[in-house]
């Protein structure tokens, strides 16, 4: 999907303060209100936006600790993988699950307070679980994100 430069200016302003009243992207990006209130509104039927969140810091929230966890199943049916889905996602710890490829089939993102919590989430939830095969935590560092137009203006493609 091609984006106009103006649409590519307020998808990189919101990526940068979702907050802003459309009077303000308005201004910032150098278009009449009602312009941008329709292009926004434009980006989101299109589905290029799919909502506005709020950036949370963890830490603040008492979960300093993230950690990535990859877990393959055996046997992979559609019935395992779908209470898979269901049973980690209900966890409070869970912040994400994404099915992949190759030698794993998840990668699920978590936020504790402690090293402890983590050992709990993972024997609690993932290895006392019959249809896991294997499971390995990696804790995470640092944490870095783009934004998806600095990826898309770097892009080859």
């Amino acid at each position: 999907m091609e984006l106009t430069a103006v649409e590519r200016r307020l998808i990189g302003l919101l990526q940068e303060n979702a907050r802003m009243t459309n009077k303000d992207l308005a201004r910032a990006a150098g278009i009449a209100e009602s312009t941008c209130h329709e292009k926004v509104r434009s980006l989101q039927s299109r589905g290029v936006i799919h909502g506005f969140h709020a950036d949370v810091d963890l830490r603040a929230l008492g979960r300093s600790i993230r950690a990535l966890i990859t877990v393959r199943l055996q046997p992979k049916t559609t019935s395992s993988v779908n209470a898979f889905h269901r049973d980690i996602l209900k966890a409070a710890e869970t912040l994400a699950i994404d099915t992949v490829t190759g030698a794993d089939d998840f990668i699920i993102e978590v936020a504790v307070p402690d090293v402890e919590s983590l050992r709990t989430f993972v024997l609690e939830h993932i290895t006392s679980r019959t249809d896991v095969a294997d499971a390995r935590t990696s804790l995470v560092y640092e944490h870095h994100r783009r934004f998806v137009l600095d990826f898309l203006d770097s892009s080859p493609y």
